[in-house]
């Protein structure tokens, strides 16, 4: 668990790593409005609306242009200073509507639900696993072993990846190892519902890490 003292740390830090320059607004104000749209269950509006409250006249394509603009940023930022990673992961994908259509969002957490990395694709099949697995191995490391359930398309990515690059990343088709990363997906979902969605499959990444940002490190 992070102490409040740290979080503070984590915060400061963020900021000095985060570039407002030709910004109209403060950067405490920016990275709150922000926080709240990334972290919890609003739209754009409702931020807009508690923007006001608060004596803040911020519209709410403003602030969809914050989420895409300083999401990647807080990205870069967080990959600095990312702990390392579990060797076990568990890994999944889900799908979630962008522009009325549905896409597939895959995920891999550490044992204990720590987000290690995740990409959003329109299309779910070994060449979308494969792709998602090399991102997160370059990111984060080779692990040694792979939860994942029943899909044959994961199965086969991560042996088309052994075979590729030599690796010997066991694979684990358990059922009761993998509810971290279920449990997490209908979380995720029921925030995204409530969201007025993502724009396009381009903007989808930086509207998603936000939230996977504050679950690693808030």
């Amino acid at each position: 668990m992070i102490s409040l003292h740290d979080q503070r740390d984590n915060m400061r830090e963020r900021d000095r790593a985060i570039s407002f320059k030709g910004a109209h607004f403060p950067p405490e104000v920016i990275l709150m409005g922000v926080r709240w749209y990334v972290a919890y269950p609003l739209s754009t509006r409702h931020v807009e609306e508690l923007m006001e409250e608060r004596g803040v006249e911020v519209d709410h394509a403003t602030m969809n242009r914050w989420v895409i603009k300083y999401s990647p940023q807080l990205e870069e930022a967080f990959q600095r200073r990312k702990r390392p990673v579990w060797v076990s992961w568990r890994m999944d994908e889900t799908y979630i509507k962008v522009t009325g259509q549905w896409s597939y969002l895959y995920r891999a957490v550490a044992k204990h639900g720590q987000t290690i990395d995740f990409l959003l694709t329109e299309h779910r099949d070994k060449e979308a696993a494969l792709r998602f697995l090399k991102k997160a191995i370059r990111r984060n490391g080779v692990p040694e072993t792979m939860t994942i359930d029943g899909s044959d398309a994961n199965a086969a990515a991560i042996k088309s990846y052994n075979q590729e690059y030599g690796t010997a990343i066991a694979i684990r088709q358990v059922k009761y190892l993998h509810n971290i990363v279920e449990q997490d997906h209908r979380g995720g979902k029921r925030i995204k519902r409530l969201m007025t969605g993502i724009k396009t499959i381009a903007a989808g990444p930086d509207s998603l890490f936000g939230r996977e940002l504050m679950l690693i490190l808030l």
